[in-house]
């Protein structure tokens, strides 16, 4: 069924959007990337790469992304390198970027629903880099596709979701994206950082098996992933209340010394005191792997939405 698809001209601005037969045809073209199967698709092509929130990885995998197919870049990395900075509209911004040829534009904004109505304004295909405290649909296929990557599959497996999962939008974006595979979902928080609670009536309703938990003791020894994310402390609307919360977990070896054979951490980076640097050279260690695999994936995403 997945030979039948097609992404040409398709926006990305919600894991929503995507059916399992769409993302497994997505991890198909990225392995295929992967093994060296990917041309200069993009020769003469335009990429936007418009960030209003700085970005290490999105930003430059995609931009990594787009070269690597033979496609030229142009954009900014924080607003106060452009017109934002002197009040220039996002619907300006865009129709700008067009007019300049751009086939299309990959777009990181502190709003929420701001890539879905720069989709609305735009012609060409717009790919959300990140989106509010809500979507982040390509990272969340980077994750799907890094587990697929270490277990071969996706169904039958237990991951855990340890820290910020209220106001960090990787962490919504992977449940959403997990609830098309048939696996158990355990979120370990402090009430404060807990899932939203629409995030949890979403998966609820799909039918995932999903557990509550606030210390992560209580899972570990039968989790196969563990998805940490740092406190979104630019997020918390509150100061009190990330001072309440900062430093309240962290992830040790003798903390993964008591999961099972095979246990894989990830994470989204960048880190902050969550995650023990102890943990970089073993074999637990999914994050530089799934750092490394947004190139490839991001390239068949553009390989596939502009170059048809």
């Amino acid at each position: 069924m997945t030979d039948q698809i097609n992404l040409a001209g398709r926006d990305i601005v919600s894991i929503w959007d995507f059916s399992r037969d769409e993302l497994e045809y997505i991890f198909d073209s990225t392995a295929e990337v992967e093994r060296g199967g990917s041309a200069k698709v993009l020769d003469g092509k335009l990429v936007a790469l418009i960030f209003y929130e700085p970005s290490t990885r999105t930003f430059s995998s995609f931009e990594i992304a787009a070269k690597r197919l033979g496609s030229g870049t142009t954009g900014f990395t924080a607003p106060d390198q452009s017109s934002v900075a002197k009040g220039e509209t996002l619907h300006d911004t865009i129709r700008m970027y067009e007019g300049y040829g751009a086939d299309c534009i990959v777009m990181r904004h502190n709003l929420m629903g701001a890539s879905r109505y720069a989709a609305e304004v735009a012609s060409v295909p717009v790919i959300s880099g990140g989106d509010g405290s809500r979507e982040h649909p390509t990272q969340a296929m980077v994750d799907l596709y890094t587990i697929r990557k270490a277990f071969g599959k996706i169904d039958g497996l237990h991951i855990g979701m340890l820290g910020d999962l209220r106001y960090g939008r990787t962490a919504s974006s992977l449940s959403y994206a997990l609830s098309n595979y048939d696996v158990e979902i355990s979120m370990v928080a402090p009430d404060l950082l807990s899932a939203r609670r629409e995030t949890l009536r979403y998966l609820n309703e799909k039918g995932v098996k999903l557990f509550q938990v606030t210390n992560v003791k209580d899972v570990i020894s039968s989790l196969d992933v563990l998805y940490v994310t740092r406190i979104q402390k630019e997020r918390i609307p509150d100061p009190t209340e990330y001072e309440r919360v900062r430093g309240l977990y962290r992830v040790t070896l003798d903390l993964l010394k008591q999961g099972k054979k095979g246990l894989k951490v990830m994470h989204p980076l960048p880190r902050v005191d969550e995650l023990a640097s102890e943990i970089d050279g073993t074999d637990y260690a999914g994050y530089f792997v799934q750092a490394a695999v947004g190139v490839p994936l991001r390239m068949a995403l553009l390989r596939s939405v502009v170059g048809g």
